[in-house]
């Protein structure tokens, strides 16, 4: 038994595929490679928005926590260009920011619920919120700016983070 006795259904289809390859597509029909829109304005009724629990400071966590969290924050943003740009700062200057400097910084990774706000912010592509221009966004556009230029293509190793201090 052959195939074509087995799966008759399969068989029609596969000799109309083969049909078509081989027929030269008429000139005057557009080529189909997707939906091309038409449609009326956008009602955004499709949107869904997941509401986000507020941000709330943390006065009572212990600064060696804070700093962990925050490290591990900048690193799981699920966007890779905060990914990179935010552990790569987390990398460079959590140990030495202030208890008022780790604050605003868990306050701009955290409280705004889309991180290409924070990406746009950082690049200076889009203007910064009054609320979250203080000198820790300064730091991270200066950070941003890469005036080093350094290769900056993946996250820091965390094996930095058992060195003994310098």
């Amino acid at each position: 038994s052959t195939p074509s006795d087995i799966f008759p259904a399969a068989a029609g289809l596969l000799s109309l595929s083969r049909r078509a390859l081989r027929a030269p597509r008429p000139s005057s029909l557009p080529a189909r490679r997707g939906y091309r829109g038409g449609s009326p304005a956008d009602s955004r009724r499709d949107l869904l928005e997941i509401p986000l629990p507020p941000w709330q400071e943390r006065p009572s966590e212990p600064l060696p926590a804070k700093r962990a969290r925050l490290l591990y924050e900048s690193r799981k943003r699920g966007m890779l260009e905060n990914c990179l740009l935010l552990s790569l700062f987390a990398k460079e200057n959590l140990n030495s920011m202030t208890e008022r400097q780790l604050n605003l910084y868990d306050r701009l990774i955290n409280e705004p619920s889309n991180d290409w706000d924070i990406y746009y912010w950082a690049t200076e592509a889009k203007p910064t919120p009054e609320v979250f221009e203080n000198d820790v966004m300064v730091m991270l556009r200066e950070f941003t700016k890469n005036k080093n230029k350094e290769q900056r293509l993946r996250q820091p190793d965390l094996e930095y983070l058992f060195e003994p201090s310098r």
